[in-house]
C-alpha cells in the first residue's frame, strides 16, 4: 500500500517533468452553473471497524468523530484508489460537521497556484466546468474528492488547495533542491518558505518502500552506483511537498485562530503514518496543538480484524474497511 503512495506522487511528477498533459477528469460531474450545490450524503453501510490505538481497544465510529471535534488538525491518510475509503472520508466529514460548525478542508489533492480558481467556486463566482478545467484535478476527482469539496460549498467552508505544483515536485525529483533558488518570486511563494529534508526514519522508510519497488519508478530505477542519488531527490521532492502542506495548514490555522473547528487534510497515508512527513511538520508549525492522525486500511476482510503491531504505530485511529 505504502509503495502505491509514492508510485502515484512519481509518476504524475515525473510525467510533468517529461511534458506529459495532467491526466483528464474520469466521470467528471456535469457542467453546473455557480448556484449552491445540494450537500454530499453518504448512502448505504459503509462497512468499518475502528481502533483506537492509544486506548488499545476498538472504538465507535461516533465516539471517535466526537474525541477528533475536539482537535486542532485532523490528518486523515488514505489508499487513494479505493472506493470505501472516499465514502467513509465523507461520512467523517459529514459526522465532524454534526459537531461543529466551521470546519476547513485541506487537500492534497489540489495544488496552491489553483486555489484562486476553487475560491471562485466555492464562492459562486464561476462554474464547476470553469473551475474544474483550470484546477487540474486528480483522476478519479467526481468520485473521490468532489463530494467533499461540494459539503464545502454548501456549508461555506474553506478549502485548501494545500499542495505545491506538480512542475515543482518534478523539477525537485530530477536536480534536487537547488532549483528551488533560482525560482522567481511568485513561483518559490507556491513552496513552504523552510524546506528541512533530514535522513530520519521518515526517508529511511522512503528508501526502502523505493528500494523494495524499483519499478515504482518510471522506466524502473537507475544502476546501483546512481540509485542512492536519486532516492535522496525524489526524497527531497516527498519532503517539500510535505513541508508545503503543512505551511499550508499553519497558515489557514493562524487566520482562523484556536475558537472554530478543526482543520481536515485529506492526503496519502505516507505523508501522514507514524506522525512523520506533513504530520510532523505541521506539529513543528504549531507546537502544542493537538494534531491528531487517521489512516484508512482496506482489507479484504473485517471478520477477524487484529492490528498488527506496525499499525498500532501509525496513527490514534485506524479505521479498517473493505476493499
Amino acid at each position: 500500500m505504502l509503495a502505491a503512495q509514492i508510485l502515484l506522487i512519481l509518476t504524475v511528477s515525473l510525467a510533468a517533468a517529461a511534458g506529459a498533459p495532467a491526466s483528464p477528469p474520469q466521470n467528471a460531474p456535469a457542467p453546473s452553473s455557480s448556484a449552491p450545490a445540494e450537500p454530499a450524503v453518504t448512502s448505504g453501510y459503509i462497512p468499518e471497524r475502528v481502533f483506537d490505538t492509544r486506548s488499545g481497544a476498538f472504538s465507535d465510529f461516533e465516539l471517535m468523530l466526537a474525541d477528533l471535534s475536539r482537535a486542532d488538525v485532523i490528518l486523515v491518510g488514505e489508499q487513494h484508489d479505493d472506493p470505501n475509503t472516499h465514502r467513509l472520508e465523507t461520512a467523517l466529514l459529514e459526522g465532524l460537521q454534526r459537531r461543529r460548525s466551521a470546519l476547513v478542508v485541506s487537500l492534497e489533492m489540489f495544488e496552491r497556484d489553483v486555489q484562486p480558481a476553487l475560491d471562485a467556486y466555492l464562492g459562486g463566482r464561476n462554474t464547476e466546468e470553469e473551475f474544474l478545467k483550470a484546477s487540474r484535478p486528480w483522476p478519479r476527482y467526481a468520485t473521490d474528492y468532489r463530494p467533499l469539496v461540494e459539503l464545502a460549498r454548501v456549508e461555506t467552508w474553506p478549502v485548501i488547495a494545500a499542495n505545491l505544483p506538480r512542475r515543482v515536485a518534478s523539477d525537485i525529483a530530477k536536480h534536487g533542491l537547488a532549483p528551488l533558488a533560482s525560482l522567481p518570486a511568485p513561483e518559490r511563494a507556491l513552496v513552504a518558505a523552510d524546506v528541512q529534508c533530514p535522513k530520519d526514519a521518515y526517508f529511511d522508510r522512503f528508501a526502502a518502500t523505493m528500494a523494495d519497488h524499483p519499478g515504482s519508478a518510471p522506466g524502473g530505477m537507475p544502476a546501483a552506483a546512481d540509485q542512492q542519488a536519486t532516492i535522496e531527490r525524489y526524497y527531497q521532492s516527498q519532503c517539500a511537498k510535505d513541508e508545503t502542506m503543512a505551511e499550508s495548514i499553519a497558515t489557514s490555522f493562524a487566520r482562523r485562530g484556536s475558537d472554530t473547528g478543526p482543520i481536515v487534510h485529506f492526503t496519502g497515508a505516507f505523508h501522514s503514518d507514524y506522525g512523520t512527513g506533513t504530520a510532523e511538520r505541521v506539529r513543528r508549525r504549531l507546537p502544542g496543538r493537538r494534531v491528531a492522525i487517521v489512516t484508512l486500511v482496506p482489507l479484504p476482510t473485517l471478520d477477524s480484524v487484529t492490528p498488527s503491531a506496525d499499525d498500532l504505530k501509525r496513527a490514534e485511529y485506524l479505521i479498517y474497511t473493505i476493499k
